[in-house]
């Protein structure tokens, strides 16, 4: 770990001064870790309570969604290290599949390489996957108002 160096000073009341060291103190912590802690979480920590959530919920878009957004918002730097644990084997290989593919594209967009694991994700049965996401997504309907262009409407 790098030797702490710099200086960060934040201009606080009193009153929020001793709020942070009473929260810092319940969390066990000095004011600097539990400020850093809060400032900066560990964003491996939450994929992998993402991945485990994906792998015990019948409702994967949200976790899949904020997956997405630390794989997106993660620097080219810290990437390996965020996504080196593959996800749990209870996944079903579909879901297996759709994290790799998440994964692989953000590496691909950092332009770095992606963990071994999302090369060796189990193969789906593309008709499967298809017939999954034909239910989840039905095809967009349209509607012609009088007198107005064709608009489509989908769910997702």
């Amino acid at each position: 770990m790098p030797a702490k160096t710099a200086q960060l000073q934040v201009r606080v009341t009193p009153r929020e001064k001793a709020r942070l060291r009473r929260l810092a103190d319940a969390a066990g912590m000095d004011l600097s870790a539990y400020l850093l802690a809060r400032a900066l979480p560990d964003d491996t920590g939450r994929v992998a309570a993402l991945l485990q959530q994906l792998a015990t919920t019948d409702a994967p878009a949200f976790p899949l969604a904020e997956l997405h957004d630390l794989l997106v918002a993660t620097p080219a730097v810290e990437f390996a290290t965020l996504v080196s644990a593959p996800p749990p084997r209870a996944l079903p290989p579909w879901l297996a599949n759709y994290v790799a593919a998440m994964v692989e594209t953000a590496a691909s967009r950092l332009g770095v390489v992606p963990p071994a694991w999302a090369a060796n994700a189990v193969p789906s049965s593309l008709a499967s996957t298809s017939t999954y996401f034909s239910a989840l997504c039905p095809k967009p309907t349209f509607t012609r108002a009088p007198g107005t262009a064709t608009s489509a409407s989908r769910i997702c």
